[in-house]
């Protein structure tokens, strides 16, 4: 629960960016602290503000991070909402990195990942908006003299129910500015669902029109007095070093004005979120320094990685995927199932390597010569950057300051302020502000890299064709690899990614496994994690047994889900699990929301029906960030190996949920991210150096491939429940529907990604 203050005359002001006015602040302490933490309020850190001034402008601070899904829309909707305000008199604040100030929920740390900004802030800015409305009501019933309870607030004004008097919102704030808000929020009156008008109804997002006429600001568009430009040349393989260079010809280039070394991590100093060093070209302008760059002549130390060979690495995780590994989920005897099944059908599913390509390159700019050291960054995570950008400094995390910018992209690679500590370091070395400017190249090739994944699957079919025993082994580089390079197993946060939450509560017998793999390269977050290969395997595989028992697949997958309200994973042996970081009562993994939304989106495509020879349609069901989502994909496969997509339906149920053109273009973004995957994506290592560069060799999907229509259906039937994530859900389930409709299409099993004309032809 928030506690709410009016922090109007409080001296946290002077540091929060808030003009005079009303100004409200969340809380968020257990109940029983509310009442103390409001006696001592001059030193609570509030969290979220909203500030009304004397003019009736509303500003609502923003703590995530915008990167194009519109949080900078939704999150302030629900305030705007519950406050009666009016959307064309409200401002939005981007808050700097401080998660003593700004992280309302209490766990997030103002990480804009794990989709989990509205599910996290629905009720702490609901909280916020009635608790500005009760203000406002009990200042204008002050100013009038009468019961607060003749009072109403509505589109951005007070009325008096009796005279029919109002007043605007700027109108009573010098008296609003006096009045506290109840300690225990018991007097706070929360609008019912009828009474919403932005809540659950479509909004554009507030930066659309700066995004597509260029005057948007994006870490590369911030420009200091004094600032240089670098760019750095780092070593081709993973923890390389550098052995010598020579910058004689770099330095010849106009413009370049300093070669330094960033020197290379120590041995012993895991990697994380670090800078791995390199040789940095600074000068005035970025096309010098890039030219300046590429002068350089230098000798690298390759180091222990060298080895990194993908056609080796791939095959060491496919064995070690077979060969078994440590269970995390058992239930009943899967041996004695497989052993008695009429029919045992075993395949394996590889998913190789993927990098982010946001449409902005990493960008990160840093004064380190004053204090607080100033970092204005294009990150998902401005906590974790002012943490490692401090280390790197030698200073105190509290000593830096990051101001965020709108990201152009992120998918979980802007969450690693490795960039931001690059440009920490040569502002120092060089006493002058730096922008470390990444190229294409650079994020293709240095990055941090969906993790290769290798799935081997074996189950037991009976003389009915039901499924009585399903085994499946993963295995993958975890990123705990970062922190203890000898780590070799996932964990917990990697399990629960669509894994160990597999939500298939039919099957009697069922073991999970994790085998073993080395970390070779460095591995990060990319947007659904490990949900892409988990999805892809379950979903396939189940399409496998459907043809293996001579039966439906939608109506084997239906069987494998099931419609139980809620599936108990400590039944299977489970004790605890990550859950996505909330609690199992607030969002259960239920089965029957799954087996809906798949209903839903057969129903929609008209799954079914007859179609032409070379046409297919597939389907896939996910739960993901506690959302289901269910793809069916229609493909067309030419005889020359090529397709197409004319039409792609996806059901979605996110529960409760703010801006449905906010969901639509996240599934289709989510439609056409998938595809990439699907169709393209796949980097490679030779000799431990990566192989691709740019989008010539590391295709995205272009206009003349993507699907044709994407058709977006959000599922209704559980909108009561707490709201889930949406960004992210939309990517795993179309690659397997998506395969799944090339064997309805060809009779042809592809059991890796990317899908080649090759596979097809």
């Amino acid at each position: 629960m928030a506690g709410i203050l009016n922090l109007s005359r409080r001296d946290v002001l002077k540091s929060a960016g808030a003009a005079a006015g009303l100004v409200l602040g969340a809380h968020v302490a257990p109940r029983s602290l509310i009442p103390a933490a409001k006696a001592q309020a001059t030193a609570i850190q509030p969290n979220l503000f909203v500030n009304i001034d004397s003019a009736g402008t509303v500003t609502i601070t923003c703590s995530r991070v915008e990167m194009g899904q519109g949080v900078r829309t939704g999150i302030p909707m629900i305030l705007a909402d519950e406050l009666e305000a009016d959307w064309s008199r409200v401002k939005i604040w981007q808050a700097p990195g401080d998660e003593t100030k700004y992280d309302p929920a209490g766990k997030d740390g103002q990480n804009t990942d794990g989709s989990r900004s509205t599910r996290h802030h629905l009720d702490v800015m609901r909280q916020l908006g009635a608790s500005g409305r009760y203000v406002l009501e009990q200042a204008a019933a002050k100013k009038w003299g009468v019961d607060p309870g003749e009072v109403y607030a509505k589109d951005h004004r007070l009325y008096h129910t009796g005279s029919g008097k109002s007043f605007d919102f700027g109108d009573v704030i010098d008296v609003a500015a006096e009045i506290e808000v109840p300690a225990d929020n018991a007097a706070l009156k929360l609008k019912d669902k009828s009474q919403w008008k932005y809540i659950g109804n479509d909004m554009p997002i507030v930066d659309g029109y700066d995004m597509t006429t260029g005057g948007a600001n994006y870490g590369a568009d911030i420009s200091i007095p004094g600032m240089k430009i670098a760019v750095i040349a780092r070593s081709p393989v993973y923890r390389g070093k550098v052995k010598s260079f020579d910058a004689s010809e770099a330095l010849k280039v106009q413009g370049v004005e300093q070669v330094v070394e960033i020197p290379a991590l120590a041995d012993d100093k895991p990697a994380e979120f670090r800078a791995l060093g390199g040789v940095a070209v600074v000068g005035t302008n970025t096309w010098s320094v890039m030219e300046g760059r590429r002068k350089l002549q230098i000798e690298w130390d390759a180091g222990p990685h060298a080895a990194h060979d993908s056609s080796t690495y791939d095959d060491a995780l496919i064995a070690s995927a077979q060969k078994g590994g440590v269970a995390i989920r058992q239930r009943g005897d899967v041996s004695a199932a497989l052993d008695s099944a009429a029919k045992v059908v075993e395949a394996d599913y590889f998913v190789p390597y993927f990098i982010h390509t946001p449409m902005e390159p990493p960008v990160a700019i840093v004064d380190a010569n004053v204090r607080p050291v100033k970092v204005w960054a294009a990150t998902q995570s401005p906590n974790e950057t002012r943490q490692y950008v401090a280390e790197a400094l030698g200073v105190e995390k509290t000593d830096v300051e990051c101001n965020v910018t709108l990201l152009g992209g992120g998918f979980g690679r802007k969450s690693k302020p490795d960039f931001a500590c690059e440009a920490a370091i040569l502002s120092k070395m060089v006493g002058a502000p730096v922008r470390a400017q990444w190229t294409r190249e650079d994020e293709i090739r240095h990055g941090y890299y969906h993790a290769a994944c290798a799935q081997h699957m074996k189950a037991g079919l009976d003389e009915q064709g039901k499924i009585t025993a399903w085994h499946q082994c993963g295995a993958w580089p975890s990123l705990l690899g970062l922190w203890n390079p000898v780590h070799k197993t996932g964990f917990g946060i990697e399990y629960g990614l669509g894994l160990i939450d597999m939500p298939y509560n039919n099957v009697p017998n069922i073991r999970i496994e994790n085998g073993e793999a080395d970390i070779m390269i460095r591995v990060g977050w990319y947007r659904s994690v490990n949900n892409i290969q988990h999805a892809l395997a379950m979903n396939c595989f189940a399409n496998e047994l459907a043809a293996a028992a001579g039966r439906d697949p939608l109506e084997v997958l239906l069987e494998l889900i099931g419609d139980a309200e809620v599936m108990d994973l400590a039944e299977d042996g489970v004790e605890e699990y990550w859950n996505y970081g909330d609690s199992v009562e607030d969002w259960p993994i239920m089965p029957n929301r799954l087996s809906n939304t798949l209903r839903v989106v057969a129903d929609k495509a008209g799954y079914g029906k007859e179609l032409p020879k070379g046409h297919g349609l597939g389907l896939a069901a996910h739960r993901s960030f506690h959302s289901y989502v269910a793809a069916a994909v229609h493909v067309v496969v030419r005889d020359d190996g090529s397709l197409h997509i004319p039409q792609v339906d996806m059901a979605v149920d996110c529960g409760r949920y703010v801006n449905p053109e906010g969901i639509r273009k996240q599934i289709e973004g989510a439609a056409i991210y998938g595809h990439s995957i699907a169709r393209h994506g796949k980097i490679t290592t030779t000799a431990g150096a990566v192989d691709q560069s740019n989008f010539h060799d590391y295709a995205v999907t272009r206009m003349s491939d993507a699907p044709m229509d994407v058709r977006v259906h959000i599922v209704e039937d559980f909108a009561h429940l707490k709201p889930c994530g949406v960004g992210e859900p939309g990517v795993p389930p179309y690659a397997p529907a998506l395969l799944n409709a090339i064997y309805d299409a060809t009779g042809k099993r592809i059991r890796k990604l990317p899908v080649t004309p090759e596979d097809l032809a």
